[in-house]
């Protein structure tokens, strides 16, 4: 299973940025950041410690469940 992070990397560098890419370009940007986890707990813990915007938690659960979905395919 890939990580949460690697899927989200699909989400960068859009031509008109929205609340997804912007959560994807701070996650590369973020050193610290867990890239290898496949945990919803532990990459919803950094961003509730970390959050680089207001709503990037329910932006990240979004994206979890598509993460979600792709992975069990």
């Amino acid at each position: 299973m890939r990580s949460f992070y690697h899927f989200a990397m699909a989400f960068r560098g859009t031509k008109k940025p929205d609340d997804q890419s912007r959560l994807a370009d701070w996650m590369f940007h973020e050193h610290n950041f867990p890239k290898h986890s496949t945990s919803y707990d532990e990459v919803s813990s950094y961003l509730e410690l970390y959050s680089p915007f207001p709503n990037a938690i329910s932006i990240f659960d979004q994206l979890w469940e598509i993460y979600q979905m792709n992975e069990v395919e």
